[in-house]
């Protein structure tokens, strides 16, 4: 409680200092105020008449802001946090009001492109064409939106085909060698087709660094993407969009798109750490029980990270005009393919201590310079080998991902005259989508983008691969009724049905030769008949009884009511409430996770476990959520303004869990029983005066576990990866320099607060060393960014210097738990300093 006043008395002060400008600019009459129009109801109407909160980035914001992606996005919308890019460009969570997107599992928020609906949470990672307008709603959408908004969603508008012949040109040059150029070309084909193509090529060496450079032989499998070999993050991209308009009559019209891309890039931006506060007694080192917001981060993988992202796609999407009301309709396809290649982490157990390959490797780099002090002491204790290490020793890791998806909804709308209207609609979703993890040899000849392989230069020594197949059905529909001149209420409702197979293609008859199975006692790293040594554990009958994992099917079925109500208090004040449930499938993880949790943790010391108490499920459960919100909105004079309270309860929230041991690793998604969210939002914008505005927004949140039967012990700790708070603020201004040449400057500041990102918080628990762990040092600090632009422009060009992350803010970006393990994986910031002149041409 003494956390919630103290945050509340920041956003309230916040609030206050832009409440002291807005009563004395709210008189001047020489202010214009803009309406906003938006589609947050899947109709077109004020923002000020929805009863929602909804964060707009106006054609005018993502122009002079520079935001180009979801990413940009996020960290400009207050309440919403995300974390991507750490593991491969795929790798993305958002997190909005303490709904989190769990690694492994489904997204919880939609992403609308054009009315479009897109399932992949790659697509989140991706640029999405000319933006037009962006809207990030917060708070259950599903009856709204469909698939995946329980925590809300954000709705992408792009540019439409101009009247004219039109075009432009625009190029940027930052530093470490990070350049873009990107065409747009629009206009009328004939009197009723039009269209619009964009295409867009970037590239960067990023920001880290590899302080052991890859050697020859890798260097030739692995030639990189970077102009300096030891690049971690470099990433180049290539987009194209390609969209045609047709209006055969006044009454209809059929919108094509179609879109290609291809990422080659960096990955995992990951060192690992512990939390022993023994092994920091004992060795006199605090760094083995380091607080992550001291880490310094430095890579010394001797295996060149690589990663790869191909994606195609095309829609159709059509609109009638009937005399019920509007019919529209629309297909899509997406075809999206990613993977990468980087050091493992699982060959600290000393499963290749044996190998002709490790052994010469770590004789060769000995003294070289490691990841992080405390591997290389415990190294020496405990025969421990370090993980992204700069020998062969600690194995390579693959993964890969791919989802094939058809997406298709059917909606008829009523026409928006008079006090009664309507939605109804069903829609169907057809999802085909491929995981593969690969655990294999490191022989210093780089790794393999095979699932699975026998080939002795990079043998597959531990495997997860699982096929899973997807269908969904919902039916849906909505009213809205003017109770009165001032009242209006409204009612949607949506039911999804969810069925899910999953099939596990992990050959049984396949063996590994160095990873061994300590449930048969056969050691690590000792060479046998390798007659039990399983790629799976969960094949293995002392593990997993009866040693196969057969094909699974669930289905998911859940109805997702929302009512919500608006009073207009007058012209220019109104209140808004709103309850709805939320709902998000639940899912497989990999064969026999349950199992090898079970005799790895949960089993007692005398029989190889550490009675960890854990509960992790092979079918984990749906999630879904009760989401109240009430709020008013409106303008004085000028100035805009918004404040909403929300109160949220999530029933079995999906969570994703790392473990490693001797068995190698595992992913999982568990449950969370119960978790309690509430908080508040305040937003203001004042314009001071014409082309000068200052704008503010933040929010507070108290996020608590109630019930973990995975985890019972963390009852009482904070919702994970949700910061306690999130500050938005900064101010634009466009000021005539000449007749013919405007100033333009902008600056935003982004606040995040405090943030814990596993369930285990200050608590200690046991590890598969025999020391306890405790997790107090890893919580993420409140760290700033601030990001400025400045520029020139006239009609038909523009030249803006800018700097992201001013001050060069070095912060963690995000903290994966292994507790039994008894340390974190913790991935850099991805957002550095980075300065640099854009230019454009427009004609």
């Amino acid at each position: 409680m003494k956390n919630l006043v103290l945050k509340t008395t920041l956003l309230a002060s916040v609030a206050g200092m832009f409440g002291v400008q807005q009563s004395a600019v709210a008189s001047e009459d020489t202010v214009k105020l803009d309406e906003i129009v938006v589609t947050a109801r899947r109709r077109n109407e004020s923002l000020q008449d929805v009863p929602a909160t909804v964060s707009v980035l106006t054609s005018e914001t993502l122009k002079y802001s520079g935001a180009k992606m979801v990413a940009d996005f996020v960290r400009m919308t207050a309440g919403v946090s995300i974390v991507t890019g750490t593991t491969e460009p795929t790798d993305t969570s958002i997190n909005i009001r303490g709904l989190n997107g769990a690694r492994d599992a489904e997204g919880n928020v939609a992403l609308v492109i054009d009315g479009v609906l897109r399932t992949s949470i790659t697509a989140f990672s991706q640029p999405q064409g000319p933006l037009e307008q962006v809207e990030v709603l917060k708070g259950p959408q599903g009856a709204i939106y469909g698939r995946n908004a329980s925590a809300g969603a954000i709705v992408i508008t792009t540019k439409k085909p101009t009247d004219k012949l039109s075009g432009e040109v625009r190029g940027s040059g930052a530093n470490d060698n990070t350049y873009s150029v990107s065409g747009l070309l629009s206009g009328p084909i004939s009197e009723d087709l039009g269209f619009v193509l964009s295409a867009e090529y970037a590239r960067s060496d990023g920001f880290y660094r590899n302080s052991f450079l890859p050697s020859a032989v890798n260097q030739e499998v692995y030639p990189g993407n970077s102009t300096n070999a030891a690049s971690i993050d470099n990433y180049k991209r290539v987009d194209v969009f390609a969209r045609l308009l047709f209006t055969p009559s006044d009454d209809s019209e059929i919108d094509i798109k179609g879109y290609y891309g291809n990422f080659r890039g960096g990955a995992l931006t990951f060192n690992a750490d512990f939390q022993i506060p023994a092994l920091a007694t004992a060795f006199g080192s605090p760094l083995f029980n380091e607080n992550i917001n001291d880490h310094k981060f430095i890579f010394t993988n001797n295996t060149e990270s690589q990663s790869w992202q191909d994606y195609y796609g095309a829609s159709i999407r059509a609109f009638k005009d009937l005399d019920v009301g509007m019919l529209t309709g629309y297909v899509s396809y997406n075809d999206v393919r990613n993977d990468y290649i980087a050091g493992g982490t699982s060959g600290a157990f000393g499963f290749f201590d044996n190998e002709p390959h490790c052994i010469a490797s770590r004789a060769g780099t000995a003294g070289r310079v490691v990841n992080q002090e405390p591997f290389q002491t415990f190294s020496s204790a405990f025969g421990f080998a370090q993980p992204y290490a700069p020998n062969t020793c600690d194995g390579i890791q693959n993964n890969k991902r791919a989802q094939k998806d058809i997406v298709t909804e059917l909606r008829l709308v009523s026409s928006e005259d008079g006090p009664l209207q309507w939605q109804i609609g069903a829609s169907y979703i057809y999802i085909d989508r491929d995981l593969c993890i690969n655990y294999s040899l490191d022989t210093g000849v780089g790794g393999t983008r095979q699932c699975f392989t026998t080939d002795p230069r990079f043998r597959t020594e531990a495997l997860q691969d699982d096929n899973f197949k997807t269908n969904v059905y919902a039916v849906f529909g909505s009213v809205d009724y003017d109770v009165t001149d001032r009242l209006r209420a409204g009612l949607a409702l949506r039911y999804d049905i969810e069925a899910r197979k999953t099939t596990n293609n992990v050959p049984r008859d396949a063996r590994t030769r160095w990873i061994g199975n300590p449930a048969a006692g056969i050691p690590n790293g000792t060479v046998t008949t390798a007659a039990n040594y399983f790629l799976n554990p969960g094949l293995d009958p002392a593990i997993n009884p009866g040693g196969r994992l057969d094909p699974r099917a669930e289905t998911f079925k859940q109805l997702e009511p929302k009512i919500t109500a608006a009073y207009s208090v007058n012209d220019d004040m109104n209140l808004f409430a709103s309850w709805g449930i939320g709902f998000k499938a639940g899912g497989f993880n990999s064969g026999g996770n349950s199992a090898i949790i079970g005799r790895f943790f949960n089993a007692p010391v005398s029989a190889g476990g550490i009675n960890a108490g854990l509960t992790i499920p092979d079918i984990y459960k749906k999630e879904t959520t009760s989401a109240f919100e009430a709020g008013i909105k409106g303008h004085l004079g000028s100035v805009r303004y918004e404040l909403a309270g929300y109160y949220t309860r999530v029933t079995n929230m999906q969570f994703f869990e790392f473990f490693v041991g001797d068995f190698g690793l595992l992913r999982t998604v568990s449950n969370i029983d119960k978790v309690r969210l509430y908080g508040g939002e305040a937003s203001v914008n004042i314009p001071v005066t014409e082309g000068w505005s200052v704008f503010g927004t933040g929010n507070i949140i108290e996020g608590k576990i109630l019930d973990n039967t995975a985890r019972p012990y963390t009852v009482g700790n904070k919702s994970p990866a949700t910061p306690d708070y999130t500050l938005n603020f900064g101010t634009q201004i466009i000021e005539p320099v000449t007749d013919y040449i405007d100033f333009n400057l902008r600056a935003d500041v982004r606040v995040t607060g405090p943030t814990r990102f596993h369930t285990v918080q200050d608590n200690t628990v046991p590890t598969i060393f025999g020391l306890p762990a405790n997790f107090t040092n890893s919580t993420r600090s409140t760290f700033t960014i601030v990001n400025l632009r400045a520029g020139f422009e006239m009609d038909g060009w523009s030249v803006t210097a800018f700097v992201s992350n001013l001050f060069d803010t070095q912060y963690v970006e995000d903290v994966v738990t292994a507790p039994e393990f008894g340390g974190n994986f913790v991935a850099a910031g991805v957002q550095r300093r980075r300065f640099g002149v854009e230019a454009s041409f427009r004609f």
